[in-house]
């Protein structure tokens, strides 16, 4: 007789649970689906054939063990191919680019730079079945009432736009089509760009193109204006000064001495900017604009919106960064926890131990800059993990 381990048991107990749960999750979506007054016949394509996803919980679930750096993640991001094929495609919808910029106020280079970013311009929009993901998340506790309203609102997306649920494919998190769009933002913000009285970002290249250029003027972009641009810094700057929060006039930071990264100064205007350092006070360093925020709004990332920003210069034309990236090493989660512990302890203000460097990490690093005789940027140098951990080893011996 075939013994089975108790490890083998447990393994199929657990599954077995997990599997009616699933079930059970399943039975109380549908159940919200009808009562919002989606049709059976939409559910019988979407939640009675809804699978759970253990990859899309994993990836959820997972965390990285190193911090991501500025120039690893710009590196990746706007290179050569990136940008010629950008050029390629900004050139072959030209005339309906130019059409949504009188539109809308958003200049084509900025809606093709976006594309390459979200999905390599329709190269990889995901492979999991988008209502697998969304069913799988709204049945996981963490953001459970976030991924049950976005699930709703996808199958009344579905059911608005006859859409073809089988070929429905995106991201682990539901982002979907060309441009990435999150069921809710789809609801809200796709249109039809070509013609055909339905909306598809899925396969169609202009329905994503217009609905990026509504979805960016609906967020407040200023047309004529740039995202921002690369500057330089003069001599003793005031590097409390940086920060994408704290805005300026244009004409305040050319009292001070900034210039472009070619030398000249910055404009005498009014126009609201800020100072933007992602890799030290020896890396790349920018002025962002009003909508260097609007593309926040879309991906919540300043290594994103910079991305985004230069990758549309230069498919535009516009050469790239002037300034090389700093020789540093990348930093692990653990080493930041040990960071903002040592300076937690020497008195630095840091509220949480979680490593990541959020402005609270950074104004406690700048503090200790400032303290210790080293360049104020806020950035965790080697420097400044050397120059803290011998403090607090003197200070505990």
């Amino acid at each position: 007789m075939r013994r089975v381990s108790i490890a083998t048991i447990l393994l199929f107990s657990t599954s077995l649970f997990a599997q009616e749960d699933f079930s059970q999750c399943v039975a109380q979506l549908t159940e919200k689906a009808k009562i919002q007054g989606i049709a059976q016949s939409t559910i019988n394509q979407t939640l009675a054939k809804a699978q759970q996803r253990k990859r899309v919980i994993n990836l959820d679930r997972s965390q990285p063990e190193f911090l991501s750096t500025f120039e690893d993640y710009y590196s990746k991001r706007v290179n050569t191919w990136r940008i010629e094929k950008g050029q390629a495609l900004y050139a072959k919808h030209r005339i309906f680019l130019d059409e949504l910029t009188k539109q809308y106020g958003v200049p084509g280079q900025y809606l093709i730079a976006f594309w390459g970013l979200e999905t390599n311009y329709g190269g990889y929009k995901g492979k999991i079945p988008t209502i697998d993901a969304l069913t799988t998340l709204a049945c996981e506790p963490r953001r459970k009432t976030f991924f049950t309203n976005e699930l709703m609102t996808m199958l009344e997306v579905i059911e608005s736009n006859e859409l073809d649920v089988q070929t429905l494919l995106g991201s682990w998190a539901g982002a979907m089509g060309h441009t990435q769009f999150m069921p809710s933002t789809y609801k809200g913000y796709a249109i039809d760009g070509d013609g055909d009285n339905k909306v598809d970002l899925f396969h169609s290249e202009k329905d994503a193109l217009a609905s990026a250029a509504h979805f960016l003027h609906q967020l407040g972009w200023q047309a004529g204006f740039r995202w921002g641009r690369e500057i330089s810094l003069p001599d003793g700057f005031d590097y409390a000064l940086a920060g994408r929060k704290l805005t300026k006039p244009l004409s305040f930071w050319r009292q001070l001495g900034v210039t472009s990264v070619y030398g000249q100064p910055v404009a005498d205007i009014d126009l609201d900017s800020s100072v933007v350092i992602p890799s030290g006070y020896q890396g790349p360093i920018f002025m962002a604009y009003p909508n260097f925020h609007i593309i926040m709004r879309w991906n919540n990332s300043q290594s994103y919106a910079i991305a985004v920003g230069k990758l549309a210069d230069q498919i535009a034309g516009a050469p790239g960064l002037v300034t090389q990236f700093p020789d540093a090493p990348p930093i692990s989660i653990t080493q930041v926890e040990k960071l903002q512990r040592q300076l937690q302890v020497l008195g630095y203000g840091v509220k949480h131990i979680d490593g990541i460097i959020g402005s609270g990490t950074r104004t406690a690093i700048r503090a200790f800059q400032q303290d210790n005789g080293l360049v104020a940027d806020g950035f965790a140098h080697p420097e400044v993990f050397e120059a803290l951990n011998a403090i607090y080893q003197k200070q505990k011996s």
